[in-house]
């Protein structure tokens, strides 16, 4: 088994380039999967500024397999030239995908260091591609141990203190451009996905009473019944935007506000136009309208302040003895297939010595006796084998134990999933009323 990521984000890509790679591209996952390659899971991740696709590939030769696999149906979905993903979609295998998505789940890859907001989004990727039945056992595992690295990052290091996000930053840039309390501007919403509910929730700190909501999937109603604020639709949506000082974009729907439709806002203040969406909810040259303010992604991520050289240090050492730790549970995994072969020889071999003694001395205490005995010698001789085996393969030397088992014993070793169940699992003594498997 190989984990490998193929990463497009602002730190290697202009944010328009990752908005066209994560226009129509949610269900890879599914896709990749349909085909007939050596792929067992895959994960979606993607925000505002970044998207990638984690995926679990069944050995080391089949990760140019999945990769093109998971490129040609990005290609697919978003129209773009399979040259083009190629180039933009960097591919990062075992301990480096790993260490990849507990650095991003921490935040230490995010525009603004250290916001909490991807944590939640790393745990919501994991959960929809659980419901898509596209997340394999391993890719479980590391989106689990990467939420829990992501926690400890926020608990034991400054970094989870300063409450830093992407929306916190933009809305103190909307701040210096209107100097007016935040309880007497009217802000409308766009969208009612996570960004939308973290800008809601901040917004009420702040202290703004008067919020509107607007969504093109007509979510409006339902998203303001929790979290407060007036549901806009397509006929309400315009005077409400002749009203408004603040407009929030957090939808990427593909409908834009132009120019036009700001054009006869008399407006006595400021209009300032926070666009957070990916895609764009508003027409990039808007600001060219008297008293139009915008702030994009860009302006949030130059504007975004540093952190203490401690801060980032002490998160970085968190992740990274995280990483080593998962990749030692990872490397020792790898051993499983050879040592469940083992384990399914021997007790098959058990099982004729056990049968044998059933039938020359039946259901008696005698019996029961040896078989007890034999059970616990053979429980005894197998341990240190399979100690040994995950000894070998947190070093990397997996292969080298399951050649020495096919070696020794003359045994197969299969993948995992076809060898799960082993004889010592079936009911050989089933006309005798004691359960022999239970004994020892």
């Amino acid at each position: 088994m190989v984990l490998l990521s193929l990463v497009a984000s602002h730190s290697n890509l202009d944010l328009e380039t990752v908005a066209r790679l994560s226009e129509g591209a949610s269900q890879v996952a599914s896709r990749v999967l349909e085909d007939e390659v050596p792929v067992k899971g895959a994960v979606v991740l993607s925000t505002c500024n970044r998207y990638e696709i984690y995926v679990e590939a069944e050995s080391h030769q089949d990760v140019h397999i999945a990769r093109d696999a998971v490129v040609s149906h990005v290609a697919s979905a978003t129209g773009l030239d399979i040259s083009e993903v190629t180039s933009a979609l960097q591919t990062k295998v075992n301990d480096d995908a790993v260490a990849h998505l507990f650095s991003v789940g921490a935040g230490l890859d995010s525009a603004v260091i250290g916001e909490r907001e991807i944590a939640g989004q790393v745990r919501r990727a994991l959960i929809e591609a659980q419901a898509g039945g596209t997340a394999s056992g391993s890719l479980i595992r590391l989106f689990q141990t990467a939420s829990r690295t992501a926690k400890d990052v926020g608990t034991k290091t400054s970094l989870g203190s300063r409450g830093l996000s992407v929306v916190s930053v933009a809305l103190d840039l909307a701040a210096d451009l209107d100097e007016r309390e935040w309880r007497e501007k009217n802000v409308v919403v766009f969208g009612t996905g996570a960004y939308a509910g973290a800008t809601m929730a901040l917004l009420k700190e702040l202290g703004v009473t008067n919020i509107s909501v607007f969504s093109q999937t007509g979510r409006a109603e339902t998203f303001v019944e929790t979290r407060g604020g007036v549901a806009l639709d397509a006929m309400s949506l315009g005077p409400a935007l002749l009203n408004a000082d603040v407009l929030v974009g957090c939808s990427g729907g593909g409908q834009q506000i132009s120019g036009a439709d700001l054009a006869n806002n008399e407006r006595t203040h400021p209009l300032v136009v926070v666009d957070l969406a990916l895609s764009h909810d508003f027409d990039p040259n808007i600001d060219a309208l008297d008293g139009v303010h915008l702030i994009s992604l860009e302006s949030v991520r130059m504007a975004a302040p540093a952190e203490t050289a401690d801060a980032v240090r002490s998160a970085r050492q968190i992740v990274d003895e995280a990483t080593q730790e998962f990749a030692v549970s990872l490397r020792e995994r790898s051993a499983d297939s050879a040592i469940v072969a083992l384990r399914k020889h021997t007790m098959s071999v058990l099982e004729e010595e056990l049968n044998k003694v059933r039938a020359q001395h039946g259901c008696t205490a005698a019996a029961e006796e040896v078989e007890f005995a034999m059970r616990r010698m053979v429980k005894q001789l197998l341990h240190v084998p399979t100690v040994r085996g995950r000894e070998l393969a947190a070093q990397g030397r997996a292969d080298e134990y399951a050649q020495a088992i096919e070696t020794l014993y003359g045994i197969t070793v299969e993948d995992k999933s076809s060898v799960a169940s082993s004889p010592a699992s079936s009911s050989t003594g089933a006309e005798c009323p004691v359960d022999h498997r239970l004994l020892g």
